[in-house]
């Protein structure tokens, strides 16, 4: 199955509700439900598959996680009833201190347990199977693990899933100087459930994650690579700014349907 989808933004609203179509599945950002009713989750789930997304939830971050976010999280997902939910490989808390973005973590075998500990403990408040996303970051810490093979080894450990940004990937691969197509090669297919695809934007020779810009053509490629070794397989459009016209977000939409099919 190759389900396509984007992720759902107040912005993108009317446009969806003309694309029964078109969209398999639906991307719910769980923060962005923390403060409001779960009236348009109701309806978005009435119409659509969901699957929840997290950002805050600091899986990363030693000892016990947040229990306020964590509990704010699971209300969320038992109104969604998704087929999946997803956090980040990171940490955006240390101690009392948000640290306003998601921040990386050093691939050693205590961050190894640390994330097993809180993705055991996330799958069992909610209910639902976890898949984690390997984050964009301008600073490469050193690790007793490189990142696929720390990735393998956490999806066996803690019984998750992957989610691959693509964009990440390629933004990482470009600042830190090493070839995206051969990293992720080195991932177990088996663990790969959902991809995140967008365009990156270069300034002055670094690549950068705004979830504003156009796909290009090196996602695609990357895309199409995953694609032919995963043959159940989710991918969703992340966009956050800059909202494309309809048709243009449309003919992304058409053109990942539309790549070689394994």
């Amino acid at each position: 199955m190759w389900r396509l989808g984007v992720g759902y933004r107040d912005e993108l609203a009317e446009w969806i509700h003309t694309m029964d179509s078109d969209i398999d599945c639906l991307e719910i950002t769980a923060e962005h439900f923390f403060s409001r009713n779960y009236a348009t989750l109701a309806a978005l789930r009435a119409r659509f598959p969901l699957v929840v997304h997290g950002l805050g939830l600091s899986l990363g971050t030693p000892g016990p996680l947040d229990p306020q976010r964590l509990d704010q999280f699971a209300a969320v997902v038992a109104a969604a009833d998704p087929l999946w939910i997803s956090e980040h490989v990171s940490f955006t808390h240390s101690g009392d201190i948000d640290l306003g973005h998601l921040t990386p973590i050093r691939r050693t075998r205590q961050t190894l347990h640390v994330l097993t500990e809180h993705i055991r403990e996330l799958r069992e408040r909610c209910g639902k199977p976890v898949i984690v996303e390997n984050i964009a970051s301008h600073i490469a810490f050193p690790g007793e693990i490189d990142e696929p093979e720390f990735l393998n080894e956490l999806c066996t450990a803690a019984d998750c899933g992957l989610l691959v940004d693509l964009t990440n990937l390629a933004v990482n691969a470009h600042n830190h100087g090493y070839d995206a197509s051969a990293w992720l090669a080195r991932l177990r297919p088996e663990h790969i459930v959902q991809l995140h695809v967008v365009g990156y934007r270069t300034r002055a020779g670094t690549r950068h994650d705004l979830h504003a810009d156009p796909i290009q053509e090196e996602i695609y490629s990357l895309a199409t690579q995953v694609r032919a070794s995963v043959p159940s397989l989710t991918a969703i459009i992340e966009r956050d700014t800059n909202f494309p016209p309809p048709a243009e977000l449309a003919s992304e939409l058409f053109r990942l349907r539309n790549l070689d099919a394994p």
